[in-house]
């Protein structure tokens, strides 16, 4: 239980997630729901493997959740829904035996032969490889499938519900509709006894009575099947709503791209009877060339491509800044979002207890962030790489004891990954892209006064003091700004037009080191 004086500034934090658990604080007005819990819902379509998106929506809902748990004593839950009972439309291009697959298309993934022949369908594969996704992450929640929902009875009293009101349903649906759609609609999708494919077909009867809908089947035979025990599913958007209410979902959220889908499911949720969930819809994540990221164009990052390169707790941090605005998701993110996670961590520790509410660390680590261990930044790291030409961890540890004596990989441990992410992360990304430059004139004067100068200080001096030491030479020659000074440091001794902060450098590097850099960069062609 939250402690009151925790509770009230919890109350008062600007967090985006504290401002989401308040909204759907107010649902409850401190009562728990009939069924005994507040419900927090993320949807995986299972046709494909877990991407990007999916860790995004969960990791912002468990945020949400965990907000919610500083605010309120009611038990939460999280669902992880999956639409496993949805037709295969197409059969995917990266799986094998794909002449397995396509003989089913149109039928409910559930239903589908596993190609990689681990399970007992397509979906269940795929299923497995969402759980498996999600614990690695050691996310809390509670996996259900849509198939078993259907099947199991679990949404029946619903689906009858729909049955009984479905033309108030079609009121709402129709109106969104093209005209050929129009002709053909209904929000039951019936499964062919025949063939065993969810149809998309006009209904010929129904009765809501009987709970049964009648249609011409793929052999042309009219068939009367119930809405119940998995007989049939529902179009998405009508399928979303009668979820909403069958489960009691109070919280989910959704990409901008679905802001009328919610809209729409919304006003169906009402019609059944339920109270839409509360949530936001959050901003899609844009490419390098600033468009939109689409798994089937494969622009942009995966998961696995920012875990190559950097601590899951990066991409966290990535996922809860500013959800409501577009963002490259891109390979040149990766370090600024190590760092600032690094910067977050480091200052937590002293903090007023209103201010850790507000840092991202405590919404990453569930208000428990680790100790800070990392005396470095990852930028830092990267041109230590690319300097020492490190290929190894060992190298820069090298120069990580002696910069912080005492430090090992032992005690350190994030450390010592981000050094193996540093190595990898400049072969891939910076060293392809580095093009030292020649000094002009006055840059090399300048440089020339900061050998002599660095070469003349004491082996032990502090970074503080070797950045005071390279502010002064900048201000002895005639740089329009010292801002331009460093640009064209970071230009000829790293060939990039920012870098680190050129005391730490010169302190983690060593003196004679940099000095030796310097002269290096001068006798450059």
């Amino acid at each position: 239980m939250t402690d009151p004086e925790q509770r009230s500034l919890a109350q008062a934090a600007k967090a985006w997630p504290f401002e989401e658990a308040r909204r759907l604080q107010e649902r409850f007005a401190g009562k728990a729901p009939e069924k005994g819990y507040v419900l927090f819902e993320t949807g995986y379509g299972p046709s494909g493997l877990p991407h990007i998106g999916t860790f995004g929506e969960v990791v912002r809902t468990t945020m949400v959740r965990r907000a919610f748990a500083e605010l309120s004593d009611l038990p939460t839950r999280l669902f992880a829904f999956s639409d496993d009972m949805d037709g295969l439309r197409k059969v995917p291009d990266n799986i094998p035996n794909p002449e397995l697959v396509r003989p089913h298309l149109g039928k409910p993934l559930t239903a589908v032969p596993d190609p990689f022949g681990t399970h007992d369908s397509f979906g269940a594969h795929n299923n497995a490889r969402l759980r498996a996704f999600l614990d690695a992450f050691g996310f809390d929640y509670e996996f259900q499938s849509a198939t078993e929902c259907y099947r199991s009875g679990r949404f029946d009293r619903t689906l009858r519900t729909v049955l009984e009101r479905y033309d108030e349903v079609m009121a709402v649906m129709l109106p969104s509709l093209g005209a050929e759609r129009q002709a053909t609609y209904s929000p039951f999708l019936p499964v062919s006894p025949a063939t065993g494919r969810v149809l998309q077909v006009p209904l010929l009867h129904r009765d809501a009575d009987a709970g049964t809908i009648a249609f011409q089947d793929e052999d042309g035979k009219t068939v009367e099947v119930p809405v119940t025990g998995g007989h049939c599913k529902l179009q998405w958007k009508c399928d979303w709503a009668m979820r909403w209410v069958a489960l009691g979902v109070d919280y989910e959220m959704a990409g901008k791209d679905l802001i009328d889908s919610v809209r729409l499911s919304s006003r169906i949720a009402q019609i059944l009877g339920g109270h839409p969930p509360e949530g936001f819809n959050y901003e899609l994540f844009l490419d390098e060339a600033g468009e939109k990221i689409s798994k089937s164009k494969g622009n942009g990052l995966s998961v696995e491509d920012w875990l190559a390169y950097a601590p899951p707790e990066s991409l966290s941090l990535f996922m809860y800044q500013q959800p409501r605005r577009a963002k490259r998701l891109y390979f040149d993110v990766i370090p600024r979002a190590v760092d600032e996670y690094l910067g977050f961590v480091e200052k937590f520790p002293a903090e007023t207890p209103a201010a850790k509410l507000e840092n991202p660390a405590w919404h990453i680590h569930a208000g428990a962030p680790p100790a800070a261990e990392v005396p470095l930044t990852f930028g830092l790291l990267l041109n230590l790489v690319g300097v020492a030409h490190a290929e190894s961890k060992d190298v820069l540890w090298g120069f990580i004891s002696r910069y912080a004596p005492g430090t090992r990989p032992e005690s350190a441990p994030m450390l010592d990954r981000l050094a193996g992410y540093a190595i990898r992360y400049y072969q891939d990304f910076v060293k392809p892209r580095q093009v030292p430059r020649a000094p002009t004139a006055v840059e090399r004067a300048a440089m020339e006064d900061l050998a002599a100068t660095l070469a003349a200080m004491p082996a032990d001096s502090d970074a503080s003091s070797l950045q005071n030491a390279v502010y002064e030479v900048g201000k002895r020659h005639p740089f329009p700004s010292l801002r331009d000074w460093f640009k064209a440091l970071y230009e000829v001794l790293f060939g990039q037009s920012e870098g680190p902060r050129m005391g730490s450098f010169v302190a983690l590097f060593g003196i004679p080191e940099t000095v030796a850099l310097v002269r290096a960069a001068l006798a450059r062609e």
